[in-house]
Protein backbone atom coordinates (compact mmCIF):
# COMPACT_ATOMS: atom_id res chain seq x y z
CA UNK A 1 0.00 0.00 0.00
CA UNK A 2 1.40 3.37 -1.09
CA UNK A 3 0.44 6.65 0.58
CA UNK A 4 0.85 10.04 -1.07
CA UNK A 5 0.34 13.61 0.01
CA UNK A 6 -1.20 15.64 -2.81
CA UNK A 7 -2.95 18.88 -3.68
CA UNK A 8 -5.89 19.14 -6.08
CA UNK A 9 -6.85 21.97 -8.46
CA UNK A 10 -8.90 23.58 -5.67
CA UNK A 11 -5.71 23.86 -3.58
CA UNK A 12 -6.98 21.22 -1.17
CA UNK A 13 -4.21 19.14 0.40
CA UNK A 14 -5.06 15.51 1.12
CA UNK A 15 -3.54 12.12 1.86
CA UNK A 16 -4.50 9.24 -0.39
CA UNK A 17 -3.77 5.71 -1.50
CA UNK A 18 -1.89 5.50 -4.80
CA UNK A 19 -2.98 2.66 -7.10
CA UNK A 20 -1.81 2.66 -10.73
CA UNK A 21 -2.93 6.01 -12.24
CA UNK A 22 -5.42 6.87 -9.49
CA UNK A 23 -5.22 8.30 -5.98
CA UNK A 24 -8.00 7.45 -3.54
CA UNK A 25 -8.31 10.19 -0.88
CA UNK A 26 -8.77 9.34 2.78
CA UNK A 27 -11.95 10.98 4.03
CA UNK A 28 -12.51 10.61 7.78
CA UNK A 29 -15.90 11.72 9.11
CA UNK A 30 -16.70 13.89 6.12
CA UNK A 31 -13.33 15.64 5.79
CA UNK A 32 -10.14 15.02 3.88
CA UNK A 33 -7.28 13.60 5.92
CA UNK A 34 -4.63 16.22 5.14
CA UNK A 35 -1.80 15.06 7.40
CA UNK A 36 0.36 11.99 6.92
CA UNK A 37 1.00 11.97 10.65
CA UNK A 38 -2.67 11.29 11.30
CA UNK A 39 -2.18 7.99 9.48
CA UNK A 40 1.36 7.15 10.59
CA UNK A 41 0.58 7.68 14.28
CA UNK A 42 -2.25 5.13 14.26
CA UNK A 43 -1.67 1.90 16.17
CA UNK A 44 -2.84 0.13 13.00
CA UNK A 45 -2.38 2.38 9.95
CA UNK A 46 -3.65 -0.25 7.49
CA UNK A 47 -6.98 -0.61 9.28
CA UNK A 48 -7.34 3.18 9.45
CA UNK A 49 -6.64 3.48 5.73
CA UNK A 50 -9.09 0.76 4.76
CA UNK A 51 -11.79 2.36 6.90
CA UNK A 52 -11.50 5.86 5.42
CA UNK A 53 -10.30 5.16 1.85
CA UNK A 54 -12.63 6.77 -0.68
CA UNK A 55 -14.24 4.51 -3.25
CA UNK A 56 -13.60 7.11 -5.97
CA UNK A 57 -10.11 7.73 -7.27
CA UNK A 58 -8.69 10.93 -8.71
CA UNK A 59 -6.60 10.76 -11.88
CA UNK A 60 -2.92 11.55 -11.30
CA UNK A 61 -3.07 14.16 -14.05
CA UNK A 62 -5.51 16.25 -12.00
CA UNK A 63 -3.39 16.55 -8.87
CA UNK A 64 0.16 17.40 -7.82
CA UNK A 65 2.06 14.93 -5.68
CA UNK A 66 3.84 16.69 -2.81
CA UNK A 67 6.81 15.67 -0.68
CA UNK A 68 5.51 13.05 1.78
CA UNK A 69 6.28 15.10 4.88
CA UNK A 70 4.40 17.20 7.45
CA UNK A 71 6.49 18.55 10.35
CA UNK A 72 8.85 15.60 10.73
CA UNK A 73 12.59 16.10 11.04
CA UNK A 74 14.85 14.49 8.45
CA UNK A 75 18.02 12.73 9.60
CA UNK A 76 20.58 10.69 7.70
CA UNK A 77 23.14 7.96 8.25
CA UNK A 78 26.54 8.01 6.60
CA UNK A 79 29.13 5.46 5.53
CA UNK A 80 26.75 2.48 5.63
CA UNK A 81 28.01 0.91 2.39
CA UNK A 82 31.56 -0.08 1.41
CA UNK A 83 31.42 2.25 -1.62
CA UNK A 84 30.53 5.20 0.60
CA UNK A 85 33.43 4.39 2.91
CA UNK A 86 35.93 4.37 0.03
CA UNK A 87 34.48 7.55 -1.52
CA UNK A 88 34.71 9.49 1.76
CA UNK A 89 38.29 8.33 2.20
CA UNK A 90 39.15 9.42 -1.36
CA UNK A 91 37.71 12.91 -0.97
CA UNK A 92 39.39 13.66 2.36
CA UNK A 93 42.89 12.23 2.69
CA UNK A 94 43.51 13.99 6.01
CA UNK A 95 40.40 12.42 7.55
CA UNK A 96 40.42 9.06 5.76
CA UNK A 97 40.99 7.17 8.98
CA UNK A 98 37.88 8.60 10.63
CA UNK A 99 35.65 7.37 7.79
CA UNK A 100 37.27 3.95 7.92
CA UNK A 101 36.70 3.75 11.67
CA UNK A 102 33.03 4.86 11.55
CA UNK A 103 32.27 2.20 8.92
CA UNK A 104 33.52 -0.46 11.33
CA UNK A 105 32.38 1.11 14.60
CA UNK A 106 29.29 -0.09 16.51
CA UNK A 107 28.12 3.55 16.66
CA UNK A 108 26.95 4.77 13.22
CA UNK A 109 27.36 8.24 11.76
CA UNK A 110 24.04 10.05 12.16
CA UNK A 111 23.38 13.69 11.33
CA UNK A 112 20.52 16.13 10.95
CA UNK A 113 19.69 16.57 7.27
CA UNK A 114 16.67 18.83 6.77
CA UNK A 115 13.66 20.55 8.21
CA UNK A 116 10.47 20.30 6.11
CA UNK A 117 10.97 23.61 4.30
CA UNK A 118 14.33 22.38 2.95
CA UNK A 119 12.75 19.26 1.39
CA UNK A 120 11.76 18.97 -2.28
CA UNK A 121 9.13 16.53 -3.47
CA UNK A 122 8.81 14.74 -6.82
CA UNK A 123 9.33 16.98 -9.86
CA UNK A 124 10.52 19.85 -7.66
CA UNK A 125 14.03 21.32 -7.96
CA UNK A 126 17.00 20.25 -5.87
CA UNK A 127 19.86 22.65 -5.40
CA UNK A 128 23.63 22.54 -5.64
CA UNK A 129 25.40 25.13 -3.51
CA UNK A 130 26.74 28.18 -5.32
CA UNK A 131 29.97 27.98 -3.25
CA UNK A 132 30.74 24.37 -4.15
CA UNK A 133 32.34 22.91 -7.26
CA UNK A 134 31.84 19.18 -6.57
CA UNK A 135 28.29 18.03 -5.95
CA UNK A 136 26.55 14.68 -6.17
CA UNK A 137 23.16 13.14 -5.43
CA UNK A 138 23.05 10.31 -2.92
CA UNK A 139 20.18 7.84 -3.51
CA UNK A 140 19.01 6.31 -0.23
CA UNK A 141 16.25 4.13 1.10
CA UNK A 142 14.53 6.22 3.75
CA UNK A 143 12.85 4.91 6.89
CA UNK A 144 9.56 6.55 7.90
CA UNK A 145 9.22 6.53 11.70
CA UNK A 146 6.35 7.75 13.86
CA UNK A 147 6.75 9.59 17.17
CA UNK A 148 7.22 6.25 18.95
CA UNK A 149 10.14 5.47 16.60
CA UNK A 150 8.16 2.61 15.08
CA UNK A 151 9.05 1.79 11.47
CA UNK A 152 5.82 2.48 9.56
CA UNK A 153 7.03 2.70 5.97
CA UNK A 154 9.70 3.58 3.44
CA UNK A 155 10.28 6.31 0.88
CA UNK A 156 13.06 7.43 -1.46
CA UNK A 157 15.57 10.01 -0.28
CA UNK A 158 18.19 12.07 -2.10
CA UNK A 159 20.86 13.25 0.35
CA UNK A 160 22.46 15.95 -1.81
CA UNK A 161 26.10 16.46 -0.91
CA UNK A 162 28.86 18.99 -1.62
CA UNK A 163 31.86 16.67 -1.65
CA UNK A 164 34.52 19.38 -1.85
CA UNK A 165 33.20 21.14 1.26
CA UNK A 166 33.06 17.97 3.35
CA UNK A 167 36.37 16.80 1.91
CA UNK A 168 38.09 20.02 2.92
CA UNK A 169 37.24 19.38 6.57
CA UNK A 170 34.83 16.83 8.07
CA UNK A 171 33.67 19.52 10.51
CA UNK A 172 32.10 21.25 7.50
CA UNK A 173 29.65 18.35 7.10
CA UNK A 174 26.57 20.44 8.09
CA UNK A 175 27.40 22.99 5.38
CA UNK A 176 27.96 20.23 2.82
CA UNK A 177 24.64 18.63 3.65
CA UNK A 178 22.15 21.17 5.03
CA UNK A 179 20.88 24.08 2.93
CA UNK A 180 17.73 25.09 1.04
CA UNK A 181 16.45 22.36 -1.33
CA UNK A 182 19.13 19.95 -0.09
CA UNK A 183 16.93 16.88 0.30
CA UNK A 184 14.53 15.06 -1.99
CA UNK A 185 11.78 12.80 -0.63
CA UNK A 186 9.04 10.87 -2.42
CA UNK A 187 7.09 10.15 -4.41
CA UNK A 188 5.17 8.06 -1.85
CA UNK A 189 5.42 6.16 1.41
CA UNK A 190 5.19 2.40 0.96
CA UNK A 191 3.94 0.81 4.16
CA UNK A 192 6.20 -1.82 5.72
CA UNK A 193 4.11 -4.87 4.79
CA UNK A 194 4.04 -3.87 1.12
CA UNK A 195 7.82 -3.66 0.63
CA UNK A 196 9.75 -6.50 -1.03
CA UNK A 197 12.32 -8.36 1.13
CA UNK A 198 15.77 -6.80 1.49
CA UNK A 199 17.35 -9.37 -0.82
CA UNK A 200 14.95 -8.34 -3.62
CA UNK A 201 15.25 -4.57 -3.14
CA UNK A 202 17.42 -2.56 -5.53
CA UNK A 203 18.33 1.13 -5.58
CA UNK A 204 19.05 2.72 -8.96
CA UNK A 205 20.34 6.16 -9.93
CA UNK A 206 20.27 7.76 -13.38
CA UNK A 207 21.53 11.27 -14.13
CA UNK A 208 20.54 12.80 -17.46
CA UNK A 209 22.18 15.87 -19.01
CA UNK A 210 20.88 17.48 -22.18
CA UNK A 211 18.81 14.39 -22.89
CA UNK A 212 21.69 11.91 -22.50
CA UNK A 213 22.50 9.65 -19.57
CA UNK A 214 25.81 10.74 -18.01
CA UNK A 215 25.73 8.38 -15.03
CA UNK A 216 23.78 5.33 -13.94
CA UNK A 217 24.29 2.61 -11.37
CA UNK A 218 22.35 0.11 -9.28
CA UNK A 219 23.03 -1.55 -5.93
CA UNK A 220 21.19 -4.10 -3.85
CA UNK A 221 19.94 -3.13 -0.42
CA UNK A 222 21.58 -6.28 0.91
CA UNK A 223 24.94 -4.49 0.50
CA UNK A 224 24.11 -2.12 3.39
CA UNK A 225 26.31 -2.80 6.41
CA UNK A 226 23.81 -1.60 9.04
CA UNK A 227 20.46 -3.05 10.11
CA UNK A 228 17.37 -0.86 10.27
CA UNK A 229 16.74 -1.59 13.95
CA UNK A 230 20.36 -0.74 14.75
CA UNK A 231 20.13 2.68 13.08
CA UNK A 232 16.76 3.40 14.72
CA UNK A 233 18.09 2.41 18.12
CA UNK A 234 21.04 4.79 17.88
CA UNK A 235 18.89 7.62 16.50
CA UNK A 236 16.52 7.32 19.45
CA UNK A 237 19.20 7.48 22.14
CA UNK A 238 18.41 10.49 24.37
CA UNK A 239 16.28 11.99 21.60
CA UNK A 240 12.57 12.41 21.05
CA UNK A 241 10.70 13.14 17.83
CA UNK A 242 7.17 14.29 18.73
CA UNK A 243 6.29 14.73 15.05
CA UNK A 244 8.06 11.62 13.81
CA UNK A 245 11.24 11.45 11.76
CA UNK A 246 12.61 10.34 8.39
CA UNK A 247 15.95 8.53 8.42
CA UNK A 248 17.96 8.26 5.21
CA UNK A 249 20.02 5.08 5.49
CA UNK A 250 23.12 5.95 3.47
CA UNK A 251 24.17 5.44 -0.12
CA UNK A 252 26.05 2.72 -1.94
CA UNK A 253 26.11 4.63 -5.23
CA UNK A 254 28.73 7.36 -5.58
CA UNK A 255 29.94 8.71 -8.96
CA UNK A 256 33.70 8.79 -9.38
CA UNK A 257 35.71 11.89 -8.51
CA UNK A 258 35.59 13.30 -12.05
CA UNK A 259 31.80 13.76 -11.93
CA UNK A 260 29.84 16.70 -10.57
CA UNK A 261 26.24 17.74 -10.99
CA UNK A 262 25.36 20.71 -13.19
CA UNK A 263 22.33 22.95 -13.41
CA UNK A 264 19.45 21.39 -15.37
CA UNK A 265 20.66 17.83 -14.78
CA UNK A 266 17.78 15.41 -14.20
CA UNK A 267 18.16 12.98 -11.30
CA UNK A 268 16.00 9.85 -11.18
CA UNK A 269 16.20 7.52 -8.20
CA UNK A 270 14.22 4.27 -8.28
CA UNK A 271 13.76 1.80 -5.44
CA UNK A 272 11.94 -1.52 -5.67
CA UNK A 273 8.50 -1.39 -4.11
CA UNK A 274 8.35 2.41 -3.99
CA UNK A 275 8.78 3.93 -7.45
CA UNK A 276 10.89 6.76 -8.88
CA UNK A 277 11.82 10.15 -7.44
CA UNK A 278 12.40 12.65 -10.27
CA UNK A 279 14.08 16.03 -9.70
CA UNK A 280 15.79 18.73 -11.74
CA UNK A 281 18.98 20.36 -10.44
CA UNK A 282 19.22 24.13 -10.01
CA UNK A 283 22.08 26.41 -9.10
CA UNK A 284 22.08 30.12 -8.46
CA UNK A 285 25.06 32.21 -9.60
CA UNK A 286 27.48 33.83 -7.18
CA UNK A 287 26.24 37.33 -7.99
CA UNK A 288 22.83 36.48 -6.53
CA UNK A 289 24.49 36.15 -3.12
CA UNK A 290 26.74 39.20 -3.17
Amino acid sequence: MKLVKAIDNQRQVFVGVWEDELVFPLQAQGRYVDSLSEVLEQSDPVTFIKKWRSTSGIDLGLITILAPIDQQEVWAAGVTYKRSQSARMEESESAADCYDRVYRSPRPELFFKASPHRVSGPNEPLRIRYDSQWNVPEPELTLVLNSRLELVGFTIGNDMSSRDIEGDNPLYLPQAKVYDQCCGLGPCITLVDAMPPIAATEISLTITRAGKSVFSDTIGLDQMARRFDDLIGWLGRDQSFPNGVFLLTGTGIVPDSSFTLAADDIVDISISGIGTLHNRIVRFPMEDHE
